[in-house]
């Protein structure tokens, strides 16, 4: 009963994760439009905008820590192989438990942050200094909802290693174990 559980807590981490990843991916076409309309604006016609420069790092900054979570989920973040690959399964598992504890951390540290940086953002009006001026508190918010999401991926991945230290299973059927 309690590997039901974890199952299905795993399931629905991994659920939330791949569709917040999915929807940011979403975002690129977008962000695409955005750049080449500026472009256009800018040298086919002598119109630059004030709004294309600051909507496209937003978007930019939303893709790119939005997906981060994605990315931990899809195993696509950076890894030593060399020294990861000739270990034993157990040993890999503890490389994992120890750096997803610490991105935790550090994540955990991004949020405090972001909340002091979004109540700041309300109370002075923080705006990004150009000449549209777009307000900033929104910024924050993303970064506490994509440090949450990370913080729930690696908390998922966090559980499985362990399960599998303690009983040499993979916790999901779909968990591909890198030579486990």
């Amino acid at each position: 009963m309690f590997t039901a559980l974890l199952q299905k807590l795993c399931f629905a981490i991994d659920k939330t994760v791949m569709f917040s990843g999915k929807t940011a991916a979403l975002l690129m076409p977008i962000l695409a439009f955005v750049v080449a309309y500026e472009v256009f604006s800018r040298y086919l016609f002598d119109s630059p905008t004030i709004w294309a420069f600051d909507l496209s790092l937003f978007l930019f900054g939303y893709i790119a820590a939005l997906g981060g979570a994605y990315a931990q989920q899809r195993r696509a973040h950076i890894n030593v192989d060399i020294l990861y690959n000739r270990v034993p399964p157990k040993v890999r598992s503890a490389f994992n438990l120890l750096t997803f504890s610490l991105a935790i951390f550090f994540l955990v540290l991004i949020i405090a942050m972001s909340l002091g940086k979004y109540e700041e953002a309300i109370e002075f009006n923080y705006r990004r200094q150009s000449e549209w001026a777009p307000p900033m508190f929104h910024f924050w918010v993303m970064m506490i909802v994509a440090s949450s999401l990370f913080i729930a991926q690696l908390g998922r991945d966090l559980i499985s290693e362990i399960y599998f230290i303690f009983t040499r299973q993979v916790l999901l059927a779909q968990e591909h174990r890198d030579g486990h």
